[in-house]
């Protein structure tokens, strides 16, 4: 090997950086660090990951670089008030999260020996505020990496403001891009208040803890574009005087599998572009009465539809919970599941043509870069802004109407949204589609997310400087 050749291998060998990674113990979360832990350790650098114990094995498959990304195992202590063996938020319901938080915090004397030993030049990290005081005594960068978009952040997280009156959230905070239409709504802000101002750990606010993390915090990032919330971002910056480094928006990769049993040959008995896809995640689990409305709203189009929900509140099945005469009615046109389905594979199935979608980040990703149109129903939190950027901002969708003051939605609200983007002659339907077609080219344009990991990975060699 000549000696320049050597030096040059010896120079990019030290230009690798070694990042850990202490996300909230939540499987959302877990997963986004993961995706882009796997970014990283595809360009060579090393990852160190905490993760409660019994937790790794659900995530082993989706670590591509196992000899790069290192899993460091985590005893989540049992906290009064959490069922024994907890690890992360699937185990429990949300009234028992504040818990889980204690319990996370209490994994600090654990995370403290590790960083010691381990010497990474990073932590990314969101919940656990007292992260950068640990990674300061280190030497160590601490970075605050957001599940949530900028929008949700700068909406929601007002420097000097506490935000717990649902008055104050009605509408957006001052210097807040005049270019937003975002606004909640009267339910919406009551039940964000009410969060926000929740003990989550003891001894500290949700909104405490959110703010200690970004004041505190050497920079922010955020798993986004410049294209599609650069004045979001450029807002947190601003009002936070925070350096906030854009990850690039995360491309679901084309499943390599093919799409079978009943779902495949129900979707296969229908034209192309004609079916209607409706889910709402993982974890929610709605009331009855909302749950049988949005059934008779998809059974109102007439259209055919596929439904992948969680049994409602107080059942034990889909199928118990189906409003009367539903399935005579419907025949086989509609296909209701309670359990888990795959996602990608029925989005760019040829016959689907519209996504109900409750607007979490992935589905929404998912949506964006297959052809079905999005019809949008929030229900918690980021999903309520993320449905607002992507009916009012990028307008790629409809939301369905709710009630002001209850948050409620109708089965005729739900038959006007999904029509609004279905009939060929509407032209809100026809200027959607143009703008989705646009975001989807955008998003699938080659080079985009190498460009924005490797712009990602200069700015934290800036940081070390």
């Amino acid at each position: 090997m000549k000696m320049g050749s050597l030096m040059e291998e010896i120079s990019d060998e030290k230009k690798k950086l070694h990042i850990a990674m202490y996300p909230w113990f939540a499987m959302g979360h877990l997963t986004s660090y993961l995706h882009l832990s796997n970014k990283l350790a595809k360009r060579g650098h090393k990852i160190s990951f905490f993760i409660p114990i019994k937790t790794q094995s659900k995530l082993l498959s989706f670590n591509l670089y196992p000899n790069l990304i290192t899993f460091i195992p985590l005893h989540v202590p049992h906290v009064i008030g959490l069922p024994p063996g907890v690890e992360t938020t699937a185990d429990v319901p949300f009234p028992l999260l504040n818990f889980l938080m204690t319990a996370m915090d209490l994994t600090r004397p654990q995370l403290e020996a590790s960083l010691e030993k381990l010497k990474p030049q990073f932590i990314f990290f969101d919940f656990a505020y007292w992260v950068p005081e640990l990674a300061c005594c280190f030497g160590i960068k601490s970075l605050h990496f957001c599940t949530i978009s900028p929008a949700t952040f700068g909406y929601l997280c007002r420097k000097g403001s506490e935000c717990d009156r649902a008055d104050d959230l009605l509408e957006p905070p001052l210097g807040f891009p005049s270019s937003s239409v975002i606004k909640f709504r009267a339910h919406e802000a009551r039940d964000l208040a009410k969060v926000s101002s929740l003990e989550f750990g003891s001894g500290i606010t949700f909104m405490k803890r959110q703010k200690l993390t970004i004041k505190n915090s050497d920079a922010i990032a955020y798993n986004t574009s410049k294209e599609m919330e650069g004045v979001y971002s450029d807002y947190v910056a601003q009002e936070w005087g925070k350096i906030v480094l854009l990850a690039g928006p995360v491309v679901p990769v084309p499943p390599n599998s093919v799409l079978e049993g009943e779902i495949a040959t129900f979707l296969s008995s229908f034209e192309k572009g004609s079916v209607v896809y409706c889910a709402f995640g993982s974890e929610c689990v709605m009331k009855i009465d909302q749950f049988q409305q949005l059934l008779l709203g998809l059974e109102l189009t007439g259209r055919p539809f596929l439904v992948a929900l969680k049994a409602p509140i107080g059942f034990e099945t889909v199928e118990s919970a189906l409003p009367n005469g539903f399935t005579q009615r419907v025949g086989n046109r509609g296909l209701v599941c309670g359990g888990w389905v795959q996602q990608p594979l029925i989005l760019s199935h040829d016959s689907v043509g519209c996504f109900v979608t409750h607007c979490g980040s992935g589905s929404l990703m998912e949506g964006m870069v297959n052809e079905c149109q999005l019809v949008l129903l929030p229900n918690v939190g980021d999903q309520i802004v993320n449905a607002r950027i992507m009916s009012n901002d990028l307008k790629v969708g409809v939301e369905v109407e709710k009630g002001n003051e209850d948050g409620l939605f109708t089965k005729e609200g739900v038959f006007k949204a999904v029509e609004a983007v279905m009939k060929e002659d509407s032209q809100l339907g026809k200027e959607i589609r143009e703008n989705h077609k646009k975001w989807r080219e955008f998003l699938l344009s080659e080079g985009l997310e190498d460009s924005y990991i490797d712009g990602f990975i200069n700015k934290l060699h800036d940081l070390l400087l």
